[in-house]
């Protein structure tokens, strides 16, 4: 069950960390998946570098890291995604 809220969780930050990027980013779903994952594993470890991992309510800071994790890292693979297919 973990595997199974992990990739929804990589979906949703995926998805989210799209939508903070000006333009248009061509790569497919599942690699959006993927690092949506990977970017809300490293929020999550700066958040806890930070302390500020677990608050009272929801981990808004938490969550703030962990779109900008995928959002850097879709700005870092998009230009190579794209130059695959050249």
């Amino acid at each position: 069950m973990t595997i199974l809220w992990a990739i929804i969780a990589g979906l949703i930050i995926g998805l989210l960390a799209k939508l903070v990027i000006p333009g248009r980013q061509p790569i497919p779903l599942w690699l959006t998946v993927l690092l949506g994952i990977v970017g809300g594993l490293i929020g999550n470890a700066l958040a806890g570098a930070f302390g500020v991992a677990d608050t009272g309510g929801i981990d808004w800071i938490r969550h703030f890291f962990q779109i900008g994790a995928a959002a850097v890292l879709i700005l870092l693979v998009t230009p190579l995604w794209a130059r695959r297919g050249a």
